[in-house]
């Protein structure tokens, strides 16, 4: 984990699925006047130029919110995604991609609160730096956000956005998202927690889903992205999932409206599809 940069995969097919879901949820908290906190683990640098060498080396933006960047024919979920990205980019050349944190900071009210955390000794300099105008609306703590979840749940107003969204890099991360979400969910059952996973075609990535299922709670929505085959030498990512807990009523059918269109947006061949399943109280 200290070694990840998403420097190196900002703006690819994993993002665009996690942002729109993200500015999703985060707009749905908004509809009720009671404040609520938006907390982020692993938050990165804040935003990411597409044209510096970490980001350049890969490209992995050319694959994902590049292809949605001239696009006439939106659906209004991807639209309300794209405008904010938009934002960041004041020409017509898409040259910036933000981070999780950016979204959720362009989609909460003066009254919410962010709590991001960041390990990377690097990294949360620029997070910091890029959050700092802000002042005590949007705490940077360079640590754990795993750790950090602890003291923080639950929060003051009794609601919150939780996105947990590591490198995936160590066996481990595969433990450590499960066993985070079940003292979540001791500690704040009412929370909506966001998890974000890769497909891979590792033995821990197969198994992970199923485990999300059996977690203690009996509200969630799982979306899945595939973008391509998986690759006969096992290497690289596929696609992505997202295990929701506790899902607006509405999430559902946005994606029944949305996923086939960006399907067909980010295919790369003829393996691409998607999944939604759900569990509803």
């Amino acid at each position: 984990m200290l070694s990840y940069r998403h420097a190196f995969h900002a703006g690819n097919h994993a993002d665009v699925l996690k942002h729109l879901v993200l500015v999703q949820l985060s707009r749905y908290l908004g509809r009720k006047e009671k404040a609520f906190w938006y907390i982020d683990t692993h938050a990165g640098a804040g935003s990411y130029a597409l044209d510096s060498a970490p980001a350049t080396r890969l490209a992995e933006h050319r694959q994902g919110i590049a292809r949605l960047w001239g696009r006439k024919d939106l659906p209004p979920a991807v639209a309300d995604y794209l405008e904010l990205v938009r934002g960041i980019n004041p020409g017509a050349t898409l040259q910036v991609y933000p981070g999780s944190p950016d979204f959720a900071l362009w989609t909460m009210r003066a009254q919410d609160r962010l709590r991001l955390f960041e390990l990377h000794s690097r990294d949360v300099l620029r997070l910091r730096e890029h959050f700092e105008r802000f002042g005590t609306r949007a705490i940077v703590e360079h640590g754990d956000g795993f750790a950090g979840l602890k003291a923080l749940l639950p929060p003051p107003p009794r609601r919150a956005l939780v996105l947990i969204d590591p490198a995936y890099e160590e066996k481990h991360d595969y433990e450590r998202v499960i066993h985070a979400l079940k003292d979540c969910l001791q500690r704040f059952p009412g929370g909506t927690y966001l998890l974000w996973y890769p497909q891979l075609t590792r033995l821990e990535a197969h198994e992970l889903p199923p485990r999300l299922k059996r977690l203690p709670t009996s509200s969630w929505l799982q979306v899945t992205l595939r973008v391509r085959t998986p690759a006969a030498d096992g290497f690289g990512m596929h696609g992505s999932g997202l295990f929701i807990i506790n899902p607006p009523w509405t999430l559902q059918t946005t994606l029944a409206e949305v996923m086939p269109w960006l399907v067909e947006a980010l295919r790369i061949d003829e393996g691409a599809g998607f999944t939604i399943d759900s569990q509803v109280a």
